[in-house]
C-alpha cells in the first residue's frame, strides 16, 4: 500500500514501518480458499484450516444501541463503509448486538422464535413514526436493496456478505442485554442477575446468533459478553456474585451455547472490571472464592482449540485515576514501562514464551479522542513515549495476534437520548464520508495493520521473550487472583456504603473509562 515512504510516528518507528513493508499481507494461494476456516488456536496463535497463522487487525462497528441496527446507514451504503474498512488495511469487523434483539424475535414464546422486527418498526420504536420515517428514508436512499419491511437482521446479513466480498472476517460481540449505550455499573447490563441481564435469555441469544451466522462463511468468532462489571445498582448481587467463580461457571455455559449451535466458531472470553483483567486465568491462580483453576478441560468437548481471551484498554486505565497501576499519563512521556507492565499483568503476558498458560489474547477495544488538533497531534508524536505510541509499540513488540479499534462510527442514531450524536473517538467523520483524522489513519493505523497482518500467513513464529517488571507478577491487585482480589471487592463495597451508590459509581468508573 506504499507506506514505506510515509513517516512512521510511533516509538521504534523504523522497525515497525520497515516490517510492514517487508512482511505485507500474505497472498492467498487461491481466492476461493478464503477464509479457509474454521479457525482454531495453537498456543498463543490463531490458525486457519491449512495451519497458517491468522492475524487480526480491525475495527468496531456498533449495532447495539436503541434501534438495534448497524450505525451509519442513514449516511452511507454498506458497501461504502466496508470499503473504508478495507482501505485502512483492516481484515476483521467486531459487529456488536444486543440480546434484546433476539428477545424480541422470541416475543410471545419462550420456546420458538417468531418473525424478526422490520426496519420500519425498529426505527419507529425509537424515533416515533414521523422522525422514524425520515430516518428510514435516509437509510433506504443510501441502501436501496433494503425496504421498510426488511427484517432487522438482514442488515447484519448484508454487512457480513459485503465483508465477505472484500475478504474481511466478522466477529459478533454480545455488547449488552437491553439495547442502549454502554457502559456504567448502574445500567442494569453489568452482570448476570442484573436488572436486564437474564442468564437464560443471554444463552438463548448466543445460540440464536451463532446459528444465524452459519450462513456467513466469514463469521469466524463470537464473544460471550462485553465488559463485565460490578452491578452497583444491586449491592447484594455485587457482594455475593461478582467474582471469578461466578464468571467461570457462566463462561462455560455461554461457550457451550455457542459451540452447540455453531461448532466452527472461536469463542472469546472477556475479563472482569470492564474487561481490563484476566489475571487469575493467565496466572493459574484460584478463581476466587473457589479453589478452582482455569482449564480448557472444564469446557465442553471440542473446545481444546477454540478459546480466545480478550481485553480492553483506554487511556485512563494507565493513569493516576486508576490507582496508578499503569503509572501516570505524564510518566509515559519518558518511558513506556508503566503501560507495558500494566498490560502484561492484565493478561497479555500469556503471549510470551515465559508463560506456561498460553492463549491468544486479542485487544478488542481501544481508541483515541480525535476531536481536536491537539488530541490528534498526541497520536502522531515522535520520539520518546506517549500513550498512543506506547500502546502501538506494545502491540508490535508483543506480537499481539489481534486488535480492534473503537469505533468506526462517526455518529450514532441516538446516544443516551441525543439524536444524531457525534462520536469524537470515531475513525470516520460525522456523516461517515471521510477519515476524521486522516494523518492518524495513514501514518499510524494503516502501518500498524500492515505490520500485524504481516505476521500471519505462515507457520507460527516464536513468541517474544519477556522479562516483565516485578509489578507484572501474579497474585496482587485486581489483576491477580485469590484473596487479594476478593479483598479489593470488599473494600469497594465498603466505599459504596460510605459514598452512596451514585457517587461510588462515578468514582469506580474513573478507574475504567466506560466508553463503549
Amino acid at each position: 500500500m506504499g507506506h514505506q515512504s510515509r513517516p512512521w510516528s510511533l516509538r521504534a518507528a523504523a522497525g515497525f514501518a520497515g516490517a510492514c513493508c517487508l512482511a505485507a499481507v500474505p497472498a492467498v494461494a487461491a481466492a476461493a480458499e478464503w477464509p479457509d476456516g474454521p479457525l482454531t488456536t495453537s498456543g498463543r496463535w490463531i490458525t486457519d484450516a491449512s495451519g497458517s497463522v491468522v492475524q487480526l487487525a480491525g475495527v468496531n462497528w456498533p449495532a447495539h444501541t436503541a434501534a438495534m441496527i448497524p450505525e451509519g446507514l442513514q449516511y452511507q451504503s454498506v458497501a461504502s463503509i466496508v470499503g473504508r474498512i478495507k482501505q485502512a488495511g483492516f481484515n476483521v469487523v467486531r459487529l456488536t448486538y444486543a440480546t434484546e434483539m433476539v428477545d424480541q424475535i422470541y416475543a410471545g414464546s419462550q420456546q420458538q422464535p417468531g418473525p424478526d422486527v422490520s426496519l420500519r418498526s425498529a426505527v419507529d420504536a425509537v424515533f416515533g413514526s414521523g422522525d422514524g420515517a425520515a430516518l428510514l428514508n435516509d437509510i433506504l436512499s443510501h441502501n436501496p436493496s433494503f425496504s421498510a419491511d426488511t427484517p432487522r437482521l438482514s442488515l447484519f446479513d448484508a454487512i457480513a456478505a459485503e465483508c465477505g466480498r472484500q475478504q474481511i472476517y466478522v466477529h459478533l460481540d454480545n455488547h449488552v442485554s437491553k439495547a442502549g449505550w454502554c457502559c456504567t455499573p448502574l445500567d442494569g447490563n453489568s452482570w448476570w442477575g442484573d436488572t436486564y441481564f437474564d442468564a437464560g435469555n443471554w444463552t438463548r441469544g448466543l445460540s440464536y446468533m451463532a446459528d444465524h451466522g452459519k450462513s456467513w462463511p466469514n463469521l469466524v468468532s463470537m464473544s460471550l459478553r462485553n465488559e463485565l462489571r460490578p452491578p452497583l445498582n444491586n449491592l447484594s448481587l455485587t457482594g455475593t456474585s461478582y467474582n471469578w467463580a461466578t464468571w467461570y461457571a457462566q463462561m462455560q455455559r455461554g461457550a457451550s451455547a455457542i459451540h452447540a449451535a455453531n461448532s466452527n466458531l472461536l469463542v472469546y472470553l472477556s475479563g472482569l472490571d470492564g474487561d481490563t483483567t484476566l489475571g487469575p486465568v493467565i496466572q493459574s491462580t484460584p478463581l476466587s472464592p473457589s479453589s478452582t483453576i482455569f482449564s480448557r478441560a472444564d469446557f465442553a468437548p471440542g473446545f481444546e482449540d477454540k478459546l480466545v481471551l480478550e481485553l480492553h484498554v483506554y487511556w485512563n486505565i494507565a493513569g493516576s485515576v486508576g490507582g496508578g497501576s499503569g503509572g501516570s499519563i505524564s510518566s509515559l512521556a519518558t518511558s513506556c514501562d508503566p503501560l507495558n507492565s500494566y498490560l502484561d499483568k492484565a493478561g497479555f503476558s500469556s503471549l510470551t514464551n515465559t508463560t506456561a498458560t498460553q492463549y491468544p489474547v486479542i485487544l478488542t477495544e481501544f481508541g483515541f479522542d480525535q476531536s481536536s488538533a491537539s488530541s490528534v497531534a498526541s497520536l502522531l508524536q515522535t520520539g520518546g513515549g506517549g500513550y498512543a505510541p506506547c500502546l502501538f509499540s506494545y502491540l508490535r513488540e508483543r506480537q499481539v495476534p489481534g486488535w480492534m479499534l473503537w469505533p468506526m462510527a462517526g455518529s450514532y442514531y441516538v446516544r443516551e437520548g441525543e439524536r444524531d450524536a457525534d462520536e469524537p473517538w470515531g475513525l470516520l467523520t460525522h456523516d461517515w464520508s471521510a477519515w476524521r483524522a486522516a494523518q492518524f489513519v495513514s501514518q499510524v493505523v494503516e502501518p500498524a495493520a500492515n505490520y500485524t497482518l504481516g505476521l500471519g500467513g505462515g507457520q507460527a513464529p516464536s513468541p517474544p521473550a519477556s522479562s516483565p517488571p516485578s509489578s507484572a507478577g501474579g497474585g496482587s491487585g485486581d489483576g491477580g487472583g485469590g484473596e487479594s482480589w476478593a479483598s479489593g471487592i470488599k473494600e469497594r463495597l465498603d466505599m459504596v456504603k460510605v459514598l452512596g451508590v451514585t457517587a461510588a459509581a462515578v468514582f469506580w468508573a474513573g478507574s475504567r473509562f466506560y466508553l463503549a
